[in-house]
């Protein structure tokens, strides 16, 4: 995501470009195709609410910034109520297609296993950073990387799902069109059956770690058995939650857990479980996921799966332009900065970019003020976080500036949209510098 927008950023602005990607000479755990902005965990950018959600306003800061990923976003759309859900094959094939239409662009299959010397360079390696370039950073930086461990949600055949038990329905009817209001599947369990589902859960075959390595998982993408692990209730106020959902086989009926599918390809022939990211073996994973009504006859078109991620000690390593203070050439973004999510790495790759055109035309460019969604996530990667304790982070309103209290208590509508109001007039302001 991150190295795709990066690349599109500077080639806009008359930069050549060379993008260097390993794959699929080099594979990666999670990674099917050698394409670009490949995704692999989820296929949803999250919420598109540009005035109550903070990735929402990312999006629309994105969008402001004639980001590419957005914009393909936007083409490959699936409905999936409030959320930005794509296409995620179709998606990535027409970022790829996009970028090696570019005159400007080319593309070079190769393996970068040592930091470069000489040039302009944005390392965008995302979680999965290759061993022998990882090693290099670590010897150049003189600190180990951090890590945490990151889980893929199972993918299901939709003709394999039994209709006669799961039903249509997004949270609260929440969408605009009825295919919007009608975008995720619903597997309903009563007490009995979720507690037996838990009790599967829990005794499953898990994936284990090699000796000495401890498992930091990122908070907003637990394993469904790490969250049962934290109390067998977890699960049910999280991803199972069963609020805002009537089953229209049984209306009269108030499930007390309900498992939801989210489409995940335009034909609607695959869906992936939500929430559902795991570390149960393959084996396991089938017996206990077939456990869940209406999943019962389901075949798996990718069962979960759980890799190490790594990302660099922002807060000591980099300075606010993304560069990596004892290599100044040598910018980093995506996930490998710690920042966490698609669209959070995307825009950490629309700043490097932009960063980078500047400055090979004479000129320094900040960051965006903190007031916005990109310049919060800057200002937090790069010093804001505690590097003893830094971890990946989505972006969120904690991260921002707070609002001016004055003129009595605000309710949270009122004060997020003063939040967003806020970002976008700062965000303009910070791309006039660049006109």
């Amino acid at each position: 995501m991150a190295g795709s927008e990066a690349a599109w950023q500077a080639a806009q602005a008359g930069i050549h470009v060379v993008i260097h990607e390993m794959r699929p000479k080099v594979e990666t755990f999670a990674h099917r195709t050698g394409d670009f902005a490949e995704m692999v965990c989820s296929n949803s950018f999250r919420s598109d609410d540009d005035e109550q959600n903070a990735v929402g306003l990312l999006h629309w800061e994105m969008r402001a910034a004639n980001g590419l990923i957005m914009e393909h976003a936007a083409r490959h759309r699936l409905p999936a109520g409030g959320a930005l859900a794509v296409d995620r094959d179709a998606f990535s094939a027409d970022v790829t297609a996009t970028l090696k239409a570019h005159p400007l662009i080319e593309t070079s299959y190769e393996e970068i296993t040592e930091l470069p010397q000489d040039g302009h360079w944005i390392i965008a390696t995302g979680p999965l950073t290759s061993g022998p370039l990882a090693e290099a950073i670590r010897a150049q930086t003189g600190a180990d990387s951090l890590a945490f461990f990151d889980a893929i949600a199972p993918i299901v055949y939709f003709d394999s799902i039994d209709m006669d038990i799961a039903w249509k329905q997004s949270r609260y009817d929440k969408g605009e069109t009825e295919e919007e209001r009608t975008a995720y599947l619903n597997c309903p369990m009563n007490k009995e059956e979720y507690e037996a589902f838990i009790d599967a859960l829990m005794a499953a075959d898990k994936t284990e770690f090699h000796e000495g390595e401890t498992a930091k998982y990122f908070d907003g993408c637990l394993p469904i058995e790490v969250m049962a692990e934290r109390g067998r209730e977890t699960p049910r106020h999280g991803p199972m939650k069963p609020v805002g959902l009537t089953n229209s086989h049984k209306p009269e009926e108030k499930a007390y857990a309900v498992v939801q599918l989210r489409r995940d390809n335009a034909l609607g022939t695959l869906y992936n479980i939500v929430g559902f990211q795991t570390k149960m073996k393959y084996g396991a994973q089938t017996d206990v996921l077939r456990t869940i009504p209406g999943l019962q006859n389901a075949r798996f078109a990718r069962l979960g799966g759980i890799h190490r991620n790594t990302f660099l000690n922002s807060p000591t390593l980099l300075d606010d332009r993304l560069r990596l203070k004892s290599r100044p050439n040598i910018r980093f973004a995506g996930q490998i900065t710690g920042v966490e999510g698609y669209v959070e790495s995307a825009a950490m790759g629309l700043l490097a970019g932009r960063m980078a055109v500047a400055e090979l035309h004479g000129r320094d460019l900040p960051p965006p003020s903190p007031e916005t969604a990109m310049g919060s996530l800057v200002h937090h990667i790069t010093g804001g976080a505690d590097a003893k304790t830094f971890q990946p982070m989505n972006v969120n309103f904690g991260l921002f500036p707070p609002v001016d209290a004055r003129g009595g208590r605000r309710g949270r509508k009122e004060r997020y949209k003063i939040y967003t109001d806020r970002a976008k007039e700062r965000f303009g302001e910070w791309l006039r510098l660049q006109s």
